[in-house]
């Protein structure tokens, strides 16, 4: 057991009532909180209700054996990690099998005091070592959630201090000021865009995002996300394009718009960001499936390009490109997170020197 009061809780899965009497009576008497069930249909339907701290599993039952309940726990990833002692007669398959399922120990019948008792107290020890660095990982995660939006705060508060001094609001300033000023509020915009995307992330992934899902038109929201960014793409002398296959231009999808919004300004103003000369194009179709229910969108320019070996890591976290104007590497990342939780996909088709196409499928607003 932890020197925590709460003593550990250790499922025993067994068909034979004899061998479920033994190892309870053994864990017991080390002072574990021993549960217990006679199948695997049991044995699942107890941890849907009731998690533990470690699963002691006969490999050969009836019905549903060891190895497929070890299956589904390791596919279940509503769970916590608990660890799977395999219990398997000696004249049994080997147990390999279960082992590269997800189990991660077995001992053989008939099993011995010491044997189970080190064999158990081992796992533990694996168990509450991870539950340990997921906790520091939760707290830092909370920590860094936190520290984020009370950033946002003062950045919000700056941005607008910025802009009425570059308004002449308390009084005309020299082209010289005019300059520092307007350095001073980009410098501000970029930080706080960082900070606005780093706390998104973070509620993405402590689960605290809410999306409000409802019918949005995309031909209507890329314009407007596009015609946004046409000042960005006009400094740079750039073209920005529209293709709108004719049956894609009433298609929805049930998404949430602002969601839907940052995913695209965020595509497209990198497509803008990292093209030089040439041209961004938006292209909206409804590719012919078997089920005709998804939308595309790309968004491809005629850039620098991505080399294959950044393609593979550029959707993850904190993986910034090698190009210097890469930012914190949390945009993409952010992005995938969208599409994802919109139940579609993107991908990067991209040659070095050529360009780069960002492809994102959506499921289509089904008609009623």
């Amino acid at each position: 057991m932890t020197q925590s009061s709460k003593p550990d809780k250790i499922l025993v899965v067994d068909d034979s009532p004899d061998n479920v009497f033994l190892i309870k009576t053994i864990l017991e008497e080390e002072g574990y909180t021993v549960s217990t069930a006679e199948n695997g249909i049991s044995a699942l339907a107890q941890l849907e209700t009731s998690t533990c701290d470690l699963v002691l599993l006969d490999l050969m039952m009836p019905g549903i054996d060891g190895y497929e309940v070890t299956r589904r726990i390791r596919k279940n990833t509503a769970l916590p990690f608990i660890p799977i002692l395999l219990i398997t007669a000696h004249d049994s398959p080997n147990v390999a099998q279960g082992l590269d399922l997800g189990a991660d120990d077995f001992i053989r019948k008939p099993v011995t005091v010491d044997e189970l008792m080190g064999r158990v107290r081992s796992l533990l020890r694996l168990k509450h070592s991870i539950d340990e660095r997921d906790e520091i990982a939760r707290q830092r995660q909370d920590f860094v959630s936190r520290l984020t939006h009370d950033l946002r705060t003062p950045l919000v508060a700056a941005e607008r201090m910025l802009i009425l001094l570059e308004d002449g609001a308390l009084g005309e300033l020299s082209p010289q000021m005019h300059e520092v000023i307007s350095i001073m509020g980009r410098s501000n915009s970029n930080l706080l865009a960082m900070v606005n995307t780093l706390l998104e992330v973070y509620r993405f992934e402590a689960g605290r995002k809410t999306l409000a899902f409802q019918p949005v038109n995309l031909h209507s929201l890329l314009e407007e996300v596009a015609k946004e960014l046409s000042s960005l793409a006009a400094e740079k002398q750039l073209s920005v394009n529209q293709e709108f296959g004719e049956t894609s231009v009433t298609s929805k999808v049930m998404g949430d718009r602002l969601e839907l919004h940052r995913l695209f300004t965020n595509l497209i103003g990198n497509a803008i960001k990292f093209t030089d000369t040439g041209s961004v194009t938006i292209r909206l179709t409804c590719p012919p499936t078997v089920s005709n229910d998804l939308i595309t969108i790309e968004i491809a320019d005629t850039g620098s390009g991505i080399p294959l070996e950044e393609q593979t890591t550029l959707f993850e976290r904190f993986r910034p490109g090698n190009h210097k104007r890469s930012g914190s590497g949390l945009g993409l990342y952010l992005s995938r997170r969208i599409v994802e939780a919109h139940q579609g996909t993107i991908q990067v088709n991209s040659e070095v020197g050529k360009g780069s196409v960002f492809v994102i499928s959506l499921p289509k607003q089904q008609s009623k």
